[in-house]
């Protein structure tokens, strides 16, 4: 069956008819603050229930069990805290227990009920997080340039703000219906922030040999220069999948969720957020949402045995390569074959390629895959 929301329920923070209509009247009245939009894009993820069990940002005593346990208070598996950074003073006069508007491009988007504000230790957290205190890491450059401040409290999401690729966007509530429509029991997700090649292909097709259906899951959000766009990524999947995948078992949906490069921890926080969008199988990459040399090999696939009670299967599929002796894409457990037989598929190789407007060799990227990007002037984040 489709899986139980992680922590039992799916949350809903988003307000609607008359409720919401009173509470943004009272949003233009109440204190505010200015998010950016990936604070934003965390309220809509928090409000419909991506999420979940989270119904606003971290209290201090969550924050520093999921800083240190990888748990929230309540021994619910969690391991990236979602915190909401402010300057004092932002706040002035607030106190714990008031309503402040967040508010984007000057108009409210959401009420947040003010728990606990705190102060944190921007260091602490980088190393906890990302395992380093390195700058050059993107999530530890991120981290230090926040605020001084955290609020924790609950939110309510008054509106949705239109993204250019919002009717690719499906929200949990929405594959969960569309999953018990098709009837499948079992679904494997598939988390990417690239465009496919073959060695993308191997995998989702090895793991759909298992399953009833796949759930390929771009990420729809902050990502580091030199990342291919989001329209390339969507138009890239649909070329593949319409010439290379059986009909009527993949759903190509975008999530919009900020991608925060920290490797092992972020592994767990992916598997966590596709089961609320009910996967019972997630696909764990061998350096998963790795960035630089910063994680070791397979610490994205270990860290899993610390959360035996996560309530979503890892498959830890092996990296494919093109091996010349058996003539297509395979793994080490399934070849025999000396390494000068094995063509790894670099992604960086594959972008110079692609910047260079070089075709890629078919045994790493399919053409109508390497045209459909090619046809793109600007590929990829400048």
């Amino acid at each position: 069956m489709v899986s139980k929301p992680h922590g039992g329920r799916l949350v809903n923070r988003v307000v609607t008819g008359k409720r919401r209509e009173h509470l943004l009247a009272e949003a233009h009245e109440l204190p505010g603050i200015d998010i950016g939009y990936e604070k934003l894009i965390d309220v809509m993820d928090i409000a419909h229930g991506v999420f979940s069990p989270l119904e606003g940002f971290l209290t201090r005593e969550d924050y520093i069990h999921v800083l240190y346990d990888m748990r929230l208070s309540n021994d619910i598996p969690w391991t990236i805290p979602i915190v909401l950074d402010v300057d004092p003073g932002e706040i002035e006069g607030v106190k714990e227990g008031d309503d402040i508007a967040l508010k984007y491009g000057g108009e409210p988007v959401a009420i947040l009920k003010v728990e606990e504000i705190y102060e944190w230790d921007k260091r602490e957290y980088a190393v906890r997080v990302y395992k380093t205190d390195d700058p050059r890491h993107p999530g530890v450059a991120k981290t230090f340039s926040m605020k001084k401040l955290l609020i924790g409290g609950t939110i309510d999401l008054l509106k949705d703000i239109e993204h250019p690729l919002s009717h690719r966007i499906l929200w949990p509530i929405e594959t969960r219906v569309l999953f018990r429509e098709k009837k499948w029991k079992n679904i494997v997700a598939f988390q990417t922030r690239n465009v496919p090649h073959r060695g993308h292909e191997y995998v989702q097709k090895a793991a759909l040999t298992f399953v009833d259906g796949l759930l390929i899951h771009p990420l729809i959000g902050w990502k580091k220069k030199g990342d291919y766009r989001d329209e390339v990524i969507f138009a890239a999947y649909e070329v593949l999948i319409k010439h290379y995948y059986p009909k009527d078992v993949v759903v190509l949906a975008g999530l919009l969720m900020n991608m925060r490069y920290a490797g092992p921890r972020e592994a767990i926080h992916h598997a966590i957020v596709r089961k609320n969008f009910g996967c019972t199988h997630f696909i764990v990459g061998r350096d998963h949402a790795g960035v630089g040399d910063f994680y070791g090999p397979y610490e994205a696939w270990e860290i899993f045995d610390e959360f035996p009670d996560l309530g979503i299967t890892p498959l830890f599929i092996r990296e494919a390569f093109y091996c010349s002796k058996c003539g297509g894409m395979v793994n080490e457990k399934i070849c025999p074959h000396e390494e000068k037989y094995r063509i790894r598929i670099s992604g960086t190789k594959l972008r110079k390629m692609i910047r260079e407007g070089k075709m890629p060799p078919e045994y790493m990227m399919r053409p109508e895959v390497a045209k459909t990007i090619m046809s793109f002037e600007k590929p990829f984040v400048e």
